[in-house]
Parts: C-alpha cells; structure tokens; sequence
C-alpha cells in the first residue's frame, strides 16, 4: 500500500515538474515586450487617441478668417420666370387690347459679392476664439495621450508584479514537492507519520491551485493591456522582470510642473480665455455693421402684351449698407452681464482646479514616500525570511521541527517576497500618478 501511494506521489510530482518546464520553455519562447514598445504601441492605435487626433484636425480646420467672417462672400444667381396668360389691357385711351396665350419672359443672371467691413471687431474675437478652440482640441489630445500613458504603465507593472509573484509561487512548489518527497521516505522508514504526508500533498495542491488562479490573473492582465493597445487580444508576450521606482521624486517641483502642465488646469484656462472672447464679440454688437456690395447683372424681358415688348439692361450697381441696433429690449445688457458672470465663474474654476490639483499631489506625494519606506521594510522582511527559511530547513532534515513549522516557514518567506513585490507596484503606481497629475508622464 505505501509503495503504490509513494508510486503515485511520484507521478504527481513528474507531472508538476513537467507543467513547470513548459511554462518555463513556453516564457523563453514569448516575445517581451518593453514598456516603450507598449507605450509605442498604444500611442499608434489606441481608438480614443485617434478620435482625440482627428477632433483636433477639425478644430485646425476650423482656424480660417473666412469661418470668422473676414472675407466676402460672392454669389451667382439665375433667375428664369416665364408665363403664359389670357392678358386683357385698357389703355388710356379707352382702347381695349386681349390677347389669349400672351408668352412672358424674365432672365435675369449676374454676380453679387457682399462684404461686412466693420461688425464692432465681432469678427478678429472670433478668430481668435477659434485659435483657442484648437489650443483645446490640442490639450484634450494631450490630455488623452497622457492617460492612455499611464494605463499602459499601470497595467505593465501590474503584470511585471504577477509575474514576479508566478516565479515566487514556482519557487513555493518546488520547496513543496520537495517536503512531499522527504515526508515520505521519512515515513517509508519509519520516522515519519502520515499525516506528515497527507499536510504535504495537501500543501502541494494547494500551491499548484494558487499557481492556476496566478496564472488565470494574469493572462486577464494581458487581454488588458493588449485591449488598451488596440492590437489582438490574443497576442501573446511577456513583460520585463524589474520594477524600479523613481525615488528622487520632489513635491515643489511637481506642484511647479503641474501649475504649467496638467491638461485639466490648462482646459481650464482656455474655456477662461473663450468665454473672455465670447463677451467681446457680444460687446461688438453695441457697434454699427457696415456692408458693401457689388455685382455685375443682366436682364432681359420679353411680352406679348404691352407698351415695351422686349427689353434688356446690364451693367454694375454697388452701394453699402449701415445698421446700429438702437434698443433690443435690453438683451444686449443682459448678454454681457451674463458672459461677465460666465468669466468670474471661470475664474472661480481655475482657482478651485489649483487647490484641488495641489491636494492631489500633496496627498498622492505623501502615499509615494511611505510606499518607498515600505519597499526597504519589506526587501528586509524578505532577507530575513529567506535565513530563516534556511536554518527551518536543515532542521526540518535532521527532525527536530515539525512538518508544519517548515510548512510555516516556507509560508512566510514566499509571503514576504510577494509582499516586496506588491509594495514596488504600489510605489510605482503612485509614480505614475504623480507624474500624470504633474502632466509629466514619458511618452
């Protein structure tokens, strides 16, 4: 009985080597993929960029002094009216003339140009508002390009993370199935019990579970970061094995970069700065609109019926037009009380933006510098876990320690390793954040 069970312990343990060598070969094979090219990658597909990309195309597009109303505008125009009448006409003569199905023609066709010369500068505030709509597009695109960044940084060392912690959990099955094995010749002699044997197998299976879920966590991360890239969703790679953290990191210097360049600080101040130029265009209709036209027409009429029965004329005219707006019900006060408000509320915006922004740094700042203390704690942690382990484990072969004391130590020292591990990602994502609130993230 006990040389089947240690003949079937045996084929577990082949078959947990062997899961472990393929996934060991299938990693050597898989493509790594550096963060620059992941960043590289999702700057040249990812949807949103593109939408963001072509949003502002349409905004440069819009930047013409024609769309402000600077240039004129010039017309070609065709009219051809024709009738066929039953036409009685009394003369003053007292003569009376009909005439049944009496054909009348009017042509005329020609060209008009119309210009507005003067609108009370209504049309140089619009422009330059159009210039401010692309510094937005311009920013939004920024702003999109930065969070998209910082997706794909996060995302990255989360998966560096799982990695690292699938590596760890190896690590934990080889120590296990190499309790399993020492349990069980110990019982197979005669200095073991087995229910030493039993805890092993129970441990192993539960490490190579842990294993399973690791590796399910993170082939997810994957699919993630593959969907943020915009690529196939089944493209396969692995990621570098390091997580190092930017530790001279200054909270003044970010709070200086951040007032300069964080995209929702400077939307701010660029709908401030629309809002400015949209109450200067309201301000230009207290002023006179002078237009001036011009054009070049011909007219030919032709009647069966009249004193003139053909006629034509062509030739210029041209001439202006002034208007002033002398009473409106008040609306133009109104309209410029209510853009002055718009603009105080602006004001308002940028100031609680910079309070704000200046929290999240402060708050953020505080969370990166007590994750950088607990790297160094827990790189500690794992020293002294791995010595501890060490000596558990030579006396765990000469039988002075329980099985379960070994199964405690082993614990603590993939326990501590793993904890390292997650306190570089956690460091690392609050790097990310602070150079993403700063507007500084590398891309």
């Amino acid at each position: 009985m006990v040389k089947n069970k240690t003949i079937m312990n045996n084929k577990i343990l082949f078959r947990s080597l062997i899961l472990i060598f393929l996934c060991v070969v299938k990693t050597n094979a898989q493509e790594v993929l550096t963060l620059e090219d992941a960043v590289k990658i999702a700057l040249e597909n990812n949807y949103e960029i593109k939408i963001a990309a072509n949003n502002l195309d349409i905004d440069k597009t819009n930047v013409a002094i024609g769309n402000a109303g600077m240039l004129p505008r010039v017309t070609a125009d065709v009219v051809d009216n024709n009738s066929v009448q039953n036409t009685t006409q009394t003369r003053l003569d007292g003569t009376n003339i009909s005439l049944d199905n009496a054909k009348n023609n009017n042509l005329n066709y020609g060209i008009a140009l119309d210009w507005t010369i003067f609108d009370g500068l209504k049309m140089f505030a619009k422009y330059d508002q159009l210039k401010e709509f692309q510094k937005l597009g311009d920013t939004e695109l920024k702003q999109t390009i930065i969070q998209k960044v910082s997706d794909v940084n996060s995302i990255y060392f989360d998966l560096v993370q799982q990695q690292q912690n699938l590596s760890h959990l190896d690590s934990t099955i080889v120590i296990s199935q190499k309790r399993l094995t020492f349990t069980e010749n110990r019982y197979t002699i005669g200095k073991g019990s087995k229910l030493d044997v039993l805890n092993a197998q129970v441990d192993l299976n539960t490490d190579l579970g842990n294993l399973i879920k690791q590796k399910q966590t993170y082939a997810n991360s994957k699919t993630l970061l593959n969907q943020v890239m915009a690529r196939e969703l089944n493209a396969d790679f692995i990621v570098t094995e390091a997580i190092t953290v930017d530790n001279s990191l200054m909270l003044q210097e970010l709070i200086d970069l951040a007032q300069k360049q964080n995209p929702e600080l400077l939307l701010q101040i660029i709908n401030k700065n629309i809002t400015e130029l949209q109450l200067k265009q309201i301000k230009g209709e207290r002023y006179p609109v002078v237009k001036v036209n011009t054009g070049y027409n011909f007219n030919d009429s032709q009647s069966s019926l009249g004193f003139n029965t053909q006629s034509s004329a062509q030739g210029f005219n041209y001439g202006f037009t002034a208007s002033l707006n002398l009473f409106d019900g008040n609306a133009q006060n109104r309209n410029e009380k209510i853009a002055k408000m718009q603009i105080e509320n602006s004001t308002l915006m940028i100031n609680q933006q910079k309070v704000t922004l200046n929290s999240q740094l402060t708050i953020a700042f505080q969370t990166y510098l007590a994750n950088i203390d607990l790297i160094k704690l827990k790189d500690d942690n794992v020293d002294i876990a791995k010595k501890n382990m060490e000596i558990t484990a030579e006396k765990f072969k000469i039988g002075t320690i329980t099985s379960t004391e070994f199964r405690a130590a082993q614990l603590n020292f993939i326990n501590s390793k793993i904890r390292l591990s997650n306190a570089q990602f956690q460091a690392k994502l609050s790097e990310i954040g602070l150079k993403e609130l700063a507007g500084n993230i590398s891309f």
